[in-house]
């Protein structure tokens, strides 16, 4: 079963091959041809006849960088580079970027034929929705508070990146793109029949970039995909100069559990002495603190955090996606001058980063504004976290103190619709191989009670979570009293939990199915795993990868822990339906 790409483009005499040999690209038929291991996965079809001409000389390209967040602290990944006609042609080991080097129209389209494997979410601005397991186009659209582009007979026709493909059994391509700059649109993808065709969002006339965003196809088995660094791998290098300021880390947060803001100084006090209590550092105020009860004021509010050693960050709406009725503060951030006088403002009195939300999707107009207030908080030493806004595509490198970002059907959807709770598991176990894998995720994870509507994973389901799922910002979801109420080793596990690690391993599973993922923070390993399914499932866990002798502590499904200490490290873990585990390795 093939992919098709239609471009417009020329065709070269031999082939253009990756590093390690495993990836090839080839002209047949004036098409361009991507083979895996010696066999063919992908087609690139011409638009156009393809012009004959000498075959392009490969250029070594390199990545060779730190983060401070994200799967992996160092990074590298080699490449050979073509240019054919106006494209540079990139082909890595574990993948392909490919951009036009000149503002031409796109003509790139993707053929999924019907039959074909894939976890594909249908678009919405806040990119808030469901990878369902589908084989075919014709998939009716989905209710969304967004509206879902549709044809006539009601079928999804616009979709979002990163899409996943299994192109064969055991290969895998992730659809998506990467460094968005200044003058340019993040893009989505829009079908007719089997094409799915790539589509730039709204520019501003006269104001684009003089090239296109990478559009990346990250190629391989499953552990290629899910350890990929290939979207920062291809982004701008750190454009901050100062970084000792920023620091990844666990966050206590007030709105999964009252579906409100934080106009109540008490609430957020409980809040800050949660987090004081597990030693995490930071605490989100979040929106509606402009508009605080009973005489205080958020300074009251930064001021009590700072007192108990735990760093405040606050909310904003962005003010240019949802307004009227919205919460507030609003129109605070729009103007250059405006943000300024605020984000100096936030640094002099202490906090420590700001959440900003509800944005209006992919357009130039976001992203440059999106760019304009990475940059602004940058300098007055504020960390970021986006919401209501789109799926990273590579600015955790460029501008490291963006550590997380929304763009993902979180749990606070517990709050809104009765949807969730049939559907999470499945969900938590497809996440690790579409959305995380392009870049921090605010999921806001881990909660043991329930909110407005009931979770049916388990205790042990939802702690695995906390590092299954990576992000610089981990906000967790449950009320102070509920995670105090657990058993002293869940509690020292929050205390101890890194939200960035030096390495990351995918183990075992499959989308919608089970994943489990080891992650690793200095020597110390965590491995997670969850089962996505409603019946019981033994998970299975080789670690050869981790050498010695262990003494390990294992979180697993019981009544409603079961909580050991294992000198041996098991092979397999069995779970309850919409069961898992996090077993933390010494």
């Amino acid at each position: 079963m093939l992919v098709a790409l239609l471009w417009c483009g020329v065709a070269s005499a031999r082939p253009m091959v990756s590093p390690n040999g495993k990836l090839s690209v080839e002209t047949k038929n004036g098409q361009f041809v991507i083979s895996y291991q010696g066999q063919q996965v992908l087609q690139m079809q011409d638009g156009e006849a393809a012009l004959p001409f000498k075959a392009p000389k490969a250029k070594k390209v390199k990545a060779d960088y730190t983060m401070l967040a994200g799967k992996r602290s160092h990074c590298t990944n080699v490449a050979n580079e073509y240019r054919v006609g106006q494209m540079t042609l990139r082909l890595y080991n574990d993948g392909l970027a490919y951009r036009y080097e000149s503002p031409v129209k796109e003509q790139a389209a993707y053929v999924i034929p019907v039959g074909m494997k894939r976890w594909i979410m249908q678009w919405t601005d806040g990119a808030e929705n469901f990878y369902p397991l589908t084989t075919t186009h014709k998939v009716q659209a989905q209710r969304s508070y967004s509206a879902v582009s549709k044809d006539a007979d009601g079928n999804c026709v616009r979709w979002s990146f990163p899409a996943l493909l299994e192109l064969k059994e055991g290969v895998f391509a992730l659809l998506t793109e990467a460094n968005i700059e200044k003058g340019q649109s993040a893009s989505s993808m829009y079908n007719d029949g089997e094409v799915y065709r790539v589509a730039p969002d709204e520019t501003i006339a006269g104001e684009t970039c003089s090239h296109s965003p990478w559009r990346l196809i990250i190629l391989g088995t499953l552990a290629d995909v899910v350890e990929s660094t290939l979207v920062t791998d291809v982004s701008e290098p750190c454009k901050v100069e100062d970084t000792s300021w920023i620091k990844p880390g666990v966050v206590s947060w007030v709105y999964w559990a009252y579906n409100h803001g934080s106009d109540d100084y008490n609430i957020i006090k409980k809040y800050t002495d949660l987090a004081a209590t597990l030693k995490l550092p930071y605490v989100l105020i979040d929106a509606e603190w402009d508009r605080m009860k009973d005489g205080k004021t958020v300074e009251d509010a930064v001021a009590y955090a700072k007192s108990q050693g735990v760093k405040p960050m606050i909310w904003y709406n962005s003010s240019v996606g949802w307004v009227d009725g919205a919460p507030t503060p609003k129109f605070r951030l729009n103007k250059p001058e405006d943000r300024e006088k605020e984000f100096a403002w936030c640094e002099k009195i202490g906090v420590a980063g700001v959440k900003i939300d509800f944005f209006s999707g992919e357009n130039q107009k976001n992203m440059d504004y999106c760019i304009d207030l990475m940059e602004s908080a940058a300098r007055h030493h504020l960390l970021v976290n986006f919401h209501g806004a789109t799926v990273p595509r590579g600015w955790q490198r460029t501008y490291p103190n963006l550590l997380s970002t929304e763009g993902v059907y979180g749990a606070e959807w517990y709050n809104n619709v009765p949807t969730f709770t049939d559907k999470a598991a499945c969900h938590n176990a497809t996440l690790p191989f579409t959305r995380n894998v392009v870049g921090p995720m605010d999921y806001t994870p881990c909660a043991f009670s329930d909110s407005q509507h009931p979770h049916i994973t388990s205790h042990a389901h939802e702690l695995a979570l906390t590092a299954l799922f990576e992000s610089g910002l981990q906000h967790l979801a449950d009320r102070p009293e509920s995670f105090l109420a657990q058993p002293q080793q869940v509690k020292d596990y929050l205390s101890k939990l890194p939200a960035a690690w030096d390495e990351t391993r995918f183990v075992s599973g499959y989308p919608g199915e089970s994943c489990v993922i080891a992650r690793r923070s200095g020597a110390t390993w965590y491995v997670a795993g969850i089962n996505g399914t409603d019946s019981e499932k033994t998970l299975s866990v080789p670690l050869g990868f981790v050498k010695g002798k262990h003494t390990a502590t294992l979180f697993a499904d019981g009544e409603p822990w079961a909580i050991s200490t294992v000198s041996q490290l098991p092979t397999e873990i069995p779970c309850k339906a919409r069961g898992g585990f996090v077993m933390v390795i010494e």
